[in-house]
Parts: structure tokens; C-alpha cells; sequence
């Protein structure tokens, strides 16, 4: 009996170690999971090479007319000189220049902006009118420079479609 359990254990053994050798490890799995999800990924990228342009057979006029009144700020030159872009540099932080400074009023108006309590003793109505004309006022200056950011983003649009580098419309 004693014998029988030797073998018993022994063919045991012999059977873990096979399998052991034989079954994939974890790590193994997940490469071959891996790989076959990169393969998939692969496959369903297409690849465009010239033959599947179609030619052109009728020339691209060189000159195009826009439909956007915003595309070139008037006065300013082509963007191929130099000149051009240090213009084009100083008009965008002019205006980068305004937006701040009007930010900054804005900031300084709402600071100022405080309401009289119910334990006022005098003028508190009129104290209290010239806070909401104050709110008032920033209203404006807010739309105002919203206006203006969006001159901004205009103007800087219209550089980067000039040609000219990030250096020169970058926000």
C-alpha cells in the first residue's frame, strides 16, 4: 500500500511538472493579447499613397475669394516680409495689451462693488444705486471685452493664415 501512494505521488509529480511546462504563463498571455490587439489596430488604418489621389486635370487658381470679412486685417502687408510680421506681432499684443487692461479695470470695479447693510444710517439708497450702476458698468466692460478677445482671436487667425510663425499669434 505504502508503495502504491509512492507511485500515486510520484506520477503526480511527473504530471504537474508536464503540465506546468506545457501551459502558457500570465505573462505570456497577455504579449500574445497585446500583440493581436496591435494587429487588429493595424489592420484598420488605411494607409493613402499618391495612386489614390485623383489628378488634377484643370489648374488651382492661385488667388481665392473669401467669404469671411475677419480672414486679413486691412492695411497690413503680405505676410513674405519680415516688416510684415514684426506689424502683424505688434498689432497682436497691442490688443493682447488691451485685453489686460481692461481685464484688470473690470477686476477692480467688481472689487469695488459692496452693498450697504440693513443697519445703514444714512444715504444707503443712493450708496446702494451707485453699487448697481457699478454692476451696470461692468456688464459693459464685459461685453466689451469680449469683443475685443474675439478681435484678438481674429487678428491672430488671420496671421497664422498669413503663414507667418506661432511666435507671431501664439496667445
Amino acid at each position: 500500500m505504502r508503495q502504491a501512494h509512492k507511485i500515486v505521488a510520484v506520477a503526480g509529480a511527473v504530471l504537474f511538472v508536464v503540465a506546468s511546462s506545457y501551459g502558457q504563463s500570465l505573462g505570456d498571455v497577455a504579449r500574445e493579447h497585446r500583440q493581436k490587439q496591435a494587429k487588429d489596430a493595424h489592420a484598420t488604418h488605411k494607409v493613402v499613397t499618391n495612386e489614390d489621389i485623383p489628378e488634377q486635370t484643370e489648374p488651382v487658381p492661385s488667388t481665392s475669394v473669401s467669404t469671411n470679412e475677419h480672414d486679413s486685417a486691412p492695411g497690413l502687408p503680405a505676410a513674405n516680409d519680415t516688416h510684415a510680421a514684426e506689424q502683424w506681432k505688434a498689432k497682436i499684443e497691442a490688443q493682447k495689451s488691451s485685453v489686460a487692461s481692461l481685464q484688470s479695470q473690470i477686476d477692480q470695479l467688481n472689487s469695488s462693488i459692496h452693498f450697504a447693510g440693513g443697519n445703514c444710517v444714512a444715504n444707503c439708497v443712493q450708496y446702494n444705486e451707485r453699487q448697481i450702476q457699478k454692476q451696470d458698468e461692468v456688464k459693459r466692460m464685459q461685453t466689451q471685452l469680449d469683443d475685443q478677445k474675439k478681435q484678438l482671436e481674429d487678428m491672430q487667425e488671420s496671421a497664422r493664415k498669413a503663414g507667418l510663425g506661432s511666435s507671431v499669434y501664439e496667445p
